[in-house]
C-alpha cells in the first residue's frame, strides 16, 4: 500500500466541528504523509516580526481525513512514525494576554526569537540555536483530533475530541487513540513544534512546518469505552484530559486511568483508585490554552493493551 500525501494545500481547518467534510477518504490501515504549515501561518519569519495579539485563525490543522468504516463508538488509532522538519527555522514568541507569566514583571510581550535548525555534528541529532545555546530537536504535534460530538472548538482549544493538546508524548514512536464521535472520524493535525517543554509556558514551542508519517487504524467494538484521547508510548498508557482548571483535568485523567485499571485487573473502582495512587503518574501537558491539559502515565507492566 503506497503512502498517501495529504497537504495543508489540500485543506486545513481552524475549527473542529461536528459537520466537517473530509478532503480525502482513506481505508483503515492507510499509511499517510501529512504536510503541515507552522501554527502562525508564516506570519513570523524574523525577530522583527511581532504579534500584538493571538490571530483569529491559528494552529491550522491539515485535513480533515475521513477514515472508512469509522463510526461513533469505535476508536481511531494514529501511529506516529516520523516527524520531519520542513523548514530551516522555528519561532518562539510571547503575545500580550497569552502565556503562563503574561503580565508578570520583567516579561516582555510581544517578543520573537527565531530558532535556526542546525546539524548537531558527528551524526548527532539536529539542534535549535537559541542565542549561544543549543536545544535538541524533538518534534511534537501540538494540535491533533477528530470531529467532536456536539459543540465546535477552535484549533486553539483542547477537549475530549483532542484538538490543541500540546502534549510532548504526541511524537514519533508513539500512538494516540481518539474516540470516534462522527462517521469517518475526520482526523486533522498541525501546530507542530521543533521542540517544546511540558507546560508550553510562554504559549508556544518552536513553531515550525513539518511532514508527518502516520498510519491510521479503526478499532471496532473496543473493549473499553474511550471518552478522551489516550497516548501509548513504548512503556506506558497515558489518558489525556483537558478542563478549565488543573485540578479538574487531573480528576478526569485519573478517572480514565482507573477505568482502564479496573477493567485490566477485574477490581472495583475504589481498588483501581488505590492502585492508581501507587503506579500512575500525573504529568502536565500545557497550562496556557483556554483549557489546561494533563495526562496520567500508567506503566505497561500494570496495564496491557486495553483494546
Amino acid at each position: 500500500m503506497g503512502r498517501e500525501i495529504v497537504s495543508h494545500e489540500d485543506g486545513a481547518i481552524y475549527e473542529f466541528a461536528p459537520d466537517l467534510e473530509g478532503v480525502t477518504t482513506v481505508e483503515s490501515g492507510a499509511q499517510l504523509t501529512i504536510e503541515t504549515r507552522d501554527s502562525l501561518d508564516g506570519a513570523v519569519q524574523a525577530e522583527s516580526d511581532l504579534l500584538e495579539s493571538v490571530p483569529e485563525e491559528v494552529n491550522a490543522a491539515t485535513g480533515p481525513i475521513a477514515v472508512e468504516d469509522a463510526s461513533p463508538g469505535d476508536v481511531l488509532r494514529v501511529e506516529i512514525e516520523a516527524i520531519r522538519l520542513a523548514e530551516d527555522r522555528g519561532r518562539v514568541i510571547t503575545i500580550e494576554g497569552f502565556g503562563l507569566l503574561d503580565g508578570h514583571e520583567g516579561i516582555e510581550a510581544p517578543r520573537t526569537r527565531i530558532t535556526p535548525v542546525e546539524d548537531g555534528g558527528s551524526g548527532s541529532q539536529h539542534v535549535l540555536e537559541f542565542g549561544d545555546l543549543e536545544v535538541p530537536v524533538d518534534p511534537v504535534i501540538g494540535t491533533i483530533g477528530v470531529a467532536p460530538a456536539g459543540d465546535s472548538y477552535t484549533t486553539l482549544v483542547p477537549h475530549d475530541h483532542g484538538g490543541n493538546l500540546d502534549t510532548t508524548d504526541v511524537t514519533a514512536g508513539n500512538a494516540i487513540y481518539f474516540p470516534v464521535l462522527q462517521e469517518g472520524a475526520l482526523l486533522a493535525m498541525g501546530d507542530c513544534k521543533a521542540a517544546m517543554a511540558d507546560g508550553e509556558m510562554c504559549g508556544t514551542g518552536s513553531e515550525i512546518a513539518t511532514e508527518i508519517d502516520a498510519t491510521v487504524e479503526v478499532i471496532e467494538d473496543p473493549d473499553v469505552d474511550l471518552e478522551r484521547p489516550l497516548v501509548e508510548t513504548p512503556d506506558a498508557w497515558k489518558p489525556i484530559a483537558s478542563a478549565e482548571t488543573l485540578e479538574a483535568a487531573c480528576e478526569l485523567a485519573n478517572e480514565d486511568a482507573i477505568e482502564l485499571l479496573a477493567a485490566e485487573h477485574g477490581v472495583d473502582r475504589t481498588d483501581a483508585y488505590l492502585l492508581s495512587s501507587l503506579v500512575g503518574g500525573l504529568e502536565i501537558s500545557q497550562v496556557v490554552d483556554p483549557l489546561v491539559t494533563v495526562r496520567n502515565a500508567v506503566p505497561k507492566e500494570y496495564l496491557s493493551d486495553p483494546f
